[in-house]
């Protein structure tokens, strides 16, 4: 990121296929072509955990910090390795938007079916290799899986004390089961394939000087396998539930504050153990990615917490986390620490100054200029520094089209006419955007692939606080076209980007 680059953020889910979800099949390969060929060298996407309907599919909500969401293995590309036949699949009815209900209940059968045929096949030395090279959180997650669905999703809290307590020969008698050992060797499978699939798409995209920007969510959820495995890196009380939860406190945006309720680390037990489940979770993430997004980073450096039981975030604290001595041990583990951080909000100058020290790239974000502070804003164009990723919107953010039509005052597109230096049509808007981002000092500049394309406020991915409907967005096969790819790549050469 040392040099000017550009790239689209588009979620895996969102990629068209015969499947009711975007998934590592045919598209994917398509779409890193039309990277390619619009000189793009970056793809950013979402994180590729396991989703829950609990959490609206959200894949910021996992039961797994590790593991590969199954929802994204390609069909397609089992039958080419001869674990389905194409009788198999009957595709799904055409949807524009995700339907994961359908999706689950599809993919479930087929993935039954091919690890079938997979047992079938006898030994495999690539699958014993993957196993065992992961056995340190793989083992842990497949029992995980096996025991949620013995006890019918209830929390791991619940379950009974000698399995929630982890008591040694309890777990050894469990994963010799007959019937949780299916359970746990189909989890396995699953995540073997995944991963096997993955790796091929960044092979595909590194061939072709594309690099991939993963996603890490800071927090983990309460009733994960992370929780369950590692209760003493969290505070938790005696009877293993959290007694202070996350959040971020009250401002401009709300009076309450967010209220996340996900666990909190105990970084001083963190810190006797040398990080050690951080750095296992970043060389996972370091491996499947080329550079990793933390999300909400400022909680790396100090974080909210908040008593367990209050209804708002505003009861709570500012924690610090030692974070000099965190990301000092990080630098002194990997070779290359591709860190970008979210820096977005309220970011105070103990953040930035970790940030400066390891260098680390903030974002900036294009919709968020054009308020009454337009000169001095630090998202404006002409204020941008160099080390940032500038996107017009994140996926959290309306379309720009969709800011334009029913978010932006009239001053605000008043004082965007202003900066433009002429009246746009709002059909032509998304491409302006686009060009200011495009011509900025940024190093790295990212554009949602709804603003590439121009569509309104309905194909926004999230609406925050709000749990339901989201994550659905899908870009449909004859959306792109060779205008959008000549207009990309044009704009990409002009402003010395490719």
């Amino acid at each position: 990121m040392l040099r000017r680059g550009s790239g689209i953020l588009l979620h895996i889910t969102s990629l068209p296929s015969p499947s009711g979800i975007g998934d590592l099949g045919p598209w994917a390969y398509r779409f890193a072509d039309f990277l390619a060929e619009t000189k793009q060298g970056f793809w950013q996407i979402l994180p590729l955990n396991p989703t829950d309907p609990v959490y609206d599919n959200s894949p910021y909500h996992s039961i797994s910090a590790f593991a590969g969401n199954s929802l994204l293995i390609s069909p397609e590309l089992m039958v080419r390795d001869g674990l389905l036949d194409k009788t198999d699949i009957k595709p799904l009815p055409n949807c524009e938007k995700v339907d994961y209900d359908a999706a689950i209940a599809h993919k479930r059968k087929l993935f039954h079916l091919s690890y079938e045929r997979f047992k079938e096949r006898g030994n495999n030395y690539e699958y014993e290799r993957f196993c065992s090279d992961n056995a340190h959180w793989l083992d842990d997650f497949a029992l995980f899986i096996a025991l949620k669905s013995r006890f019918h999703g209830k929390t791991w809290s619940e379950w009974p004390d000698e399995i929630r307590d982890r008591e040694p020969e309890t777990l050894k008698s469990l994963k010799e089961e007959e019937e949780l050992c299916d359970r746990i060797g189909i989890a396995k499978f699953l995540q073997y394939i995944f991963i096997q699939q993955w790796n091929s798409l960044k092979s595909y995209c590194n061939q072709r000087c594309i690099h991939i920007i993963g996603d890490i969510p800071i927090y983990v959820d309460y009733d994960s396998v992370d929780l369950w495995t590692n209760p003493e890196i969290f505070k938790l009380d005696d009877y293993k539930k959290p007694y202070v939860v996350s959040g971020v406190p009250p401002d401009y945006f709300s009076e309450t504050g967010q209220l996340w309720g996900n666990p909190v680390y105990r970084w001083d037990v963190l810190k006797e153990r040398g990080y050690d489940w951080w750095v296992q979770r970043l060389e996972h993430n370091l491996k499947l990615f080329d550079y990793v997004r933390i999300d909400h980073f400022r909680g790396l450096v100090a974080y909210w917490e908040v008593p367990a039981g209050e209804e708002t975030a505003i009861n709570g604290e500012w924690i610090e986390a030692p974070a000099m001595d965190f990301f000092d041990q990080l630098t002194r583990k990997f070779i290359s620490l591709s860190i970008i951080a979210e820096d977005l909000g309220l970011i105070t100058a103990d953040v930035r100054e970790i940030m400066h020290i390891f260098d680390f790239p903030g974002m900036k974000v294009l919709l968020f200029a054009f308020g009454s502070d337009m000169p001095t804003n630090p998202y404006i164009a002409h204020n941008v520094v160099r080390n940032c990723v500038l996107y017009t919107g994140t996926h959290d953010n309306n379309t720009v089209r969709g800011w334009f039509e029913k978010e932006a005052t009239p001053e605000d597109k008043g004082r965007l006419f202003q900066y433009l230096g002429r009246e746009v049509p709002v059909e032509e808007l998304h491409w302006e955007l686009i060009r200011l981002a495009m011509m900025s000092v940024a190093n790295l500049v990212i554009i949602p692939m709804q603003d590439i394309l121009g569509l309104g406020g309905d194909a926004r991915m999230n609406l925050p606080a709000t749990s339901d409907g989201n994550w659905r967005w899908r870009l449909l096969p004859d959306q792109l076209t060779s205008s959008h790819a000549r207009k990309l790549l044009e704009m990409t050469e002009i402003y010395g980007r490719a």
